[in-house]
């Protein structure tokens, strides 16, 4: 069956037999596309008995997608291949290295979300918009060096401020966003438009 356009909700169905590697995606993905809804399964035939077609996207393991060739084949547009190393069956699809390091492999899902919803035109408005800004001017350029890979002392030689603000801001951020790790304040930077994905590091 072909390509569908009913879906009302921007849902993400993840498939992969490795249930550490499933949430470990999905935790990702609610992290980069809040308001998609992500389902997970461990088998192809799991997906079949969910209505496979409501699914914006779907994140397959590359085993998978050649196992069940004809039904992403029908669905190219909207299949990523998980893949651990280049492989050639499953070329002309979209893929995500797995085997990255966690900060390229953040960056590899920001730029797949960038490129496939026009930086955030195509998602649903509350996406895209924050009613209030909940940082500050400085706490906005410290956490941008941040997420763009810089260490504090870099940060501190780049705005011209002391190191010891630079760690101020820095708890600053994320005690008011509620976020710790590098990789979840750069994803918070990319999808808010404090940091272009073509900026950062990898």
């Amino acid at each position: 069956m072909p390509e569908t356009k009913r879906t009302v909700n921007p849902n993400i169905a993840i498939i992969d037999g490795n249930t550490l590697s499933l949430l470990g995606l999905r935790q990702i993905l609610q992290l980069v596309m809040p308001v998609m809804k992500v389902d997970t399964f461990i088998s192809f035939a799991e997906l079949a008995d969910n209505d496979p077609d409501q699914y914006a996207h779907y994140f397959v393991a590359a085993e998978i997608v050649v196992a069940n060739r004809p039904f992403f084949d029908e669905r190219k547009r909207k299949t990523i291949v998980l893949s651990s190393s280049g492989n050639e069956l499953t070329a002309d699809f979209h893929c995500l290295r797995i085997d990255q390091p966690e900060q390229k492999l953040i960056h590899s899902i920001l730029a797949l979300q960038q490129h496939a919803h026009s930086h955030g035109r195509n998602l649903p408005h509350d996406v895209q918009t924050e009613v209030t800004p909940v940082l500050s001017k400085r706490e906005v350029e410290v956490l941008s060096l941040i997420a763009q890979g810089h260490i504090n002392k870099e940060v501190a030689d780049r705005l011209h401020i002391s190191l010891s603000t630079v760690i101020t801001h820095r708890k600053n951020i994320t005690d008011k966003l509620g976020i710790k790790s590098l990789s979840a304040l750069t994803i918070y930077a990319v999808t808010h438009g404090y940091v272009d994905i073509t900026s950062l590091h990898n």
